[in-house]
């Protein structure tokens, strides 16, 4: 609907969110520019061009970002910044720096912010690096995939494994004691050793946190027109399993599906977006989540995708749509069994405004198939779950 129209009450008979616990709230930046596309990859992302619009780009994310605050009445402050794409490394310091400090003239940042740059190798270069972080971006995301140059190349990736290492490395010497590696497992032609190998090496750099994705074919990517032949089920869940036993061995704990890290290094603008807390989402492409204290509600927003469009006309083709009552409980299912230690019940009330009856029967039938575990006022998948999460979900659809 478009952004002016008045947003429909909540459903009677439903109780309504606390208006005086509203969830923390962070702010997602989109740059959607990449130097290629990847065939696995169907995140919003564009190849980057001579004229590529930057400083007009950032021009636009902060009138996007002002435009937010007046139409949701934001009055808290930012605990988190995530700048993914897209390649953002791509973009200068100095852009950074306009970017964060007009950010910082809207809205008040926590004391301890944490603000991710996602970053692909290659784009390393020591000085650069080191503005960032003279310039308050504390972690880094670096998009390795592998450490294996056939496998990198069966992923259309541009960099070498050298480049990977000597990306980290850079990390270090610019200042970053926080960041994580991006791996994966189930490729083309992959093994368990070069899955294993993998996680070796990056150990050896010495990450805080580490995600081990599943290459998975999705809808709208040159690898689902086209599919690689891949290794088989059983093999892929052997090789999950030697990682993660790899990687707890050095002291790196699972919190979420696809996340580990050192003892008090979780993603915090990840934690937040799975405990279905707030975020402000700016730039092509980018979606939002906020709780609105009058009327109680909870509103998803949407801005376009097309670089070109959204630089053109963002304030007139933005969506907003609001969560109906009835699919809360899957929306914060959804994103809360992802974590390992699950949901309390009143977090559940907290961020839904809704009383546990509204997740009966399925919750008991999860509990009764071994698929959940309780433990006083606190929910989580059991292990057996864990591998079966599409399958929860399920029983909590809407009828």
């Amino acid at each position: 609907m478009p952004t002016h129209q008045t947003i429909p009450p909540v459903a009677p008979n439903i109780p309504i969110t606390d208006t005086g616990l509203l969830p923390p709230l962070s702010l997602y930046i989109h740059i959607p520019w990449c130097i290629k596309k990847c065939p696995y990859c169907d995140f919003n992302s564009h190849e980057v061009k001579s004229d590529t619009p930057e400083s007009a780009y950032i021009d636009v994310l902060l009138r996007d970002l002002q435009i937010d605050l007046q139409r949701f009445q934001i009055n808290r402050p930012l605990q988190s910044i995530f700048i993914g794409g897209g390649t953002p490394s791509l973009f200068s310091p100095e852009s950074f720096e306009r970017l964060l400090r007009g950010i910082r003239q809207q809205i008040p940042l926590a004391e301890q912010i944490e603000i991710t740059l996602e970053a692909n190798p290659g784009t390393f270069e020591s000085h650069k690096f080191a503005e960032f972080r003279a310039l308050g971006i504390n972690r880094l995301s670096i998009g390795i995939q592998s450490f294996n140059d056939a496998l990198l190349k069966r992923l259309g990736r541009v960099h070498s494994a050298t480049e990977a290492i000597k990306a980290a490395e850079i990390a270090h010497q610019a200042g970053f004691d926080n960041f994580n590696l991006d791996l994966m497992f189930g490729l083309p032609d992959a093994t368990d050793q070069s899955s294993q190998h993998d996680i070796a090496t990056a150990m050896r750099l010495n990450p805080t946190h580490i995600s081990l994705y599943q290459l998975t074919l999705e809808p709208n990517t040159f690898f689902y027109k086209f599919p690689p032949l891949l290794p088989s089920d059983d093999d892929v869940f052997i090789t999950q399993q030697a990682c993660q036993t790899l990687l707890a061995e050095q002291g790196f704990k699972q919190y979420e599906i696809s996340a580990y890290s050192k003892t008090g290094r979780q993603c915090q603008h990840n934690i937040n977006y799975w405990q279905f807390g707030d975020y402000l989402g700016i730039g092509a492409g980018a979606h939002g989540k906020i709780s609105m204290a009058l009327p109680a509600h909870i509103l998803r927003s949407s801005k376009p995708k097309q670089p070109e469009q959204y630089l053109r006309d963002f304030a007139t083709k933005s969506v907003l749509t609001p969560i109906i009552p009835t699919e809360l409980p899957l929306e914060f299912l959804m994103n809360h069994l992802r974590l390992k230690q699950g949901f309390s019940v009143a977090l559940f009330h907290a961020r839904t405004g809704l009383g546990l009856q509204h997740l009966e029967p399925a919750l008991s039938a999860c509990i009764q198939q071994q698929l959940m575990e309780q433990s006083g006022s606190q929910y989580r998948c059991s292990e057996q779950g864990w591998n079966f999460l599409d399958s929860i979900l399920e029983k909590f659809i809407p009828a």
